[in-house]
């Protein structure tokens, strides 16, 4: 229900995860993963280039920050995506009242055996969709940090693991809107992906309305025609295969060129740091991945650069009166520093 954003790459109700087939080969897990478009729109349409980056968080194991008015199909596409994936998912409404152990589970005392147990929270599952992140105070939007970053919560000193695969799709309106808490850096420094998503154009939106008129229910996927086409095994598989995807000296250059290009801009009062650069290698790989190649070329990084390092930077605050956007900034970026031949 919304157009894919220009500068993501296109092309090639909780769901509980049933049992899938043995991990296949990577030719084939990818040629499932390439369907899970086909899949996505069954109940969303022109998603593609969103789709294919919240694949490609998947892969790389990162985590997804969307960001759009209310009523673009965010939570539509996260519920859609869990269901094409044989994934397990839950959704927490962040509220400016929502408390950490409402977020990662809690110590509960049982009066009957005189004992705390542990009651796990809704993060305990394989794609958390944090609706409205930036609708709750700092510290309720940090209770997310160590599970971003260490797969794991602790309460009481005790570390409790998370089910592999684990990743938090964010959503949040913008941030002049009224009633927002901004992520701070360091949270935003955690998502692989920045995703902005626009109101669709009229043919996208018709179709919207058609559909509605037709009968579809975005609460019933099932009756939409939605159905699994890979599993957790399948994901396994293809973040192996990624891995093998080589780069050359030049690339990494390249790479390291363009984050470093970012820090030297007099526009920006904060550049994209080491692991900025290392969540643009990361993402050009799954792309290449994905469109069948064993390498990576500079094109891979062009493509991923403004998903990938969009929240990474700070504009100045004169930068900010003159009209400029990260946006314009990366884009000049990319078409000054020198690519490899």
């Amino acid at each position: 229900m919304t157009t894919a954003d220009e500068n993501t790459p296109t092309g090639a109700a909780g769901v509980t995860p049933g049992t899938t087939a043995p991990a296949p080969g990577a030719a084939e897990v990818r040629q499932a993963l390439n369907a899970v478009r086909t899949e996505v729109g069954k109940a969303v349409v022109g998603q593609d280039g969103a789709v294919t980056s919240l694949l490609i968080a998947l892969l790389c194991g990162g985590h997804v920050l969307l960001e759009g008015v209310p009523g673009v199909a965010k939570t539509l596409l996260v519920r859609t995506l869990a269901a094409s994936l044989d994934l397990g998912t839950r959704r927490v409404q962040f509220t400016p009242d929502l408390m950490p152990g409402d977020v990662t589970g809690s110590l509960v005392y049982d009066a009957r055996t005189a004992q705390f147990s542990f009651r796990e929270g809704p993060v305990f599952t394989h794609l958390l969709l944090a609706d409205e992140i930036n609708r709750t105070p700092p510290k309720t939007q940090a209770s997310l940090l160590e599970a971003m970053e260490e797969r794991q919560v602790s309460i009481d000193g005790v570390p409790r693991p998370l089910p592999d695969p684990f990743v938090v799709i964010a959503t949040q309106n913008p941030v002049e809107y009224e009633g927002t808490y901004p992520l701070p850096e360091a949270q935003l420094d955690r998502f692989l992906l920045k995703v902005v998503l626009t109101v669709p154009p009229r043919d996208q939106e018709i179709e919207v309305l058609a559909r509605h008129a037709a009968g579809f229910d975005p609460r019933d996927l099932a009756a939409a025609g939605v159905r699994p086409v890979t599993g957790p095994a399948g994901l396994a598989a293809a973040r192996a295969a990624v891995r093998t995807v080589s780069v050359s000296p030049e690339v990494l250059g390249y790479t390291v060129d363009v984050c470093r290009a970012t820090r030297q801009s007099p526009s920006l009062s904060l550049g994209v740091s080491p692991r900025g650069a290392t969540a643009l290698l990361a993402t050009a790989r799954a792309w290449a991945w994905l469109n069948g190649r064993e390498f990576v070329t500079p094109d891979d990084i062009k493509a991923l650069a403004h998903p990938t390092l969009r929240h990474r930077v700070q504009l100045r605050a004169e930068a900010e009166l003159e009209g400029v956007t990260a946006e314009t900034i990366l884009s000049s970026i990319l078409a000054t520093v020198p690519v490899p031949r």
